[in-house]
């Protein structure tokens, strides 16, 4: 069953320690104006390989940090769904999920493991009072007989599963859901920047079904030779890609439009494949599109893209996420002018 406490902590970080044991977690102490929580981050996976994925983004951009930066300091539950501030590795278009590399959590040597990626960016905090940690994840406590075992507050109080949160394997499933996924997002408003630290277990899948976050088996990879049977299914990452989109338009009732471009050798027949706004409400698409070809798709209403920020997500006709993107309202701000992705 999906998390049954999921949302967001905004809360200054005050102190940490590095991972180290037989279960190693990255621990940040945090408070708000009245409350003392701590963040468990996993810096390792008890499931082989051992070593977490991840990507640190120094310079995060997202339509959802404009929602985050009204919070107030505390506990905010989050509705699991799309359209609001819950995050999902998948469906949110967070990131390139190919830029995620494995590490382990304690190499011999400066800036070379998880534990010290981690600490540069949460130390950073620590040192500017004005900077605020954001932490996605499942809340437990309070604990109201229990001190806090690593800073000692009382009650006991804090987030874990600090991660994705879908396509698990083994007894882990049962925490599988959409719209949950774990991340860690710094704020350092002196320098106008955010910082977007995300973590995956190697044993996650990037296709999860759309209702359960269960893993969906990936399609066999196409035979050798000159593309064997056609009717073999191929993999279907990134071979169309999102390369722009006018959100902003300077007709009236605007006309938004999305282009699109294949990137591979062969022709894509585009039958039954999507394009998914923010709310994930669709715009259908057919034809084919020939190798090298760019086109240009309409927005067909209700599907919007909001000049407030928005996701944009292309599935193909298995419903299988092939690219997205992401723009923010100072992207659309630019009357009559694509966004170039």
């Amino acid at each position: 069953m999906p998390l049954n406490a999921y949302g967001v902590l905004r809360g200054r970080p005050i102190a940490r320690q590095l991972g180290a044991g037989s279960s190693p977690h990255y621990q940040i102490h945090l408070v708000d104006q009245t409350v003392d929580y701590r963040a468990a981050i996993n810096v390792a996976s008890a499931l082989s390989p051992s070593e977490l994925e991840y990507l640190i983004d120094s310079h995060f951009s997202h339509p959802v940090l404009d929602e985050l930066a009204e919070l107030p300091l505390g506990w905010r539950a989050l509705p699991s769904g799309p359209g609001g501030m819950a995050l999902d590795f998948i469906r949110t278009n967070l990131f390139d999920p190919s830029k995620m590399t494995p590490l382990p959590f304690n190499v011999p040597g400066p800036d070379n493991d998880l534990n010290e990626k981690l600490d540069h960016y949460v130390q950073r905090a620590m040192a500017d009072e004005a900077a605020t940690a954001f932490v996605f994840g499942q809340r437990w406590g309070p604990e109201k007989n229990a001190k806090d075992r690593y800073f000692g507050f009382l009650p006991g109080n804090g987030v874990h599963d600090i991660h994705m949160n879908q396509g698990n394997v083994g007894s882990y499933v049962r925490d599988d859901g959409v719209y949950q996924d774990g991340a860690l997002l710094l704020h350092l408003p002196a320098q106008a920047q955010w910082v977007g630290i995300f973590l995956k277990f190697q044993s996650q899948t990037w296709h999860t079904d759309d209702r359960t976050g269960h893993q969906i088996p990936p399609p066999p990879p196409p035979p050798p030779g000159n593309g064997g049977d056609p009717g073999t299914p191929r993999p279907t990452d990134g071979v169309v890609r999102i390369v722009a989109a006018l959100v902003n338009s300077e007709e009236d009732p605007e006309r938004e439009t999305i282009t699109l471009l294949n990137v591979t050798a062969r022709t894509i027949d585009l039958t039954g494949w999507r394009l998914l706004d923010r709310n994930k409400v669709a715009t259908a698409l057919s034809g084919s599109l020939d190798a090298g070809e760019a086109r240009r798709i309409a927005v067909v209403t209700p599907m919007a893209l909001s000049n407030k920020g928005g996701v944009i997500t292309l599935l193909d006709a298995s419903g299988l996420r092939v690219d997205g993107v992401t723009y923010t309202k100072a992207d659309a701000a630019l009357q009559g002018h694509s966004v170039k992705f």
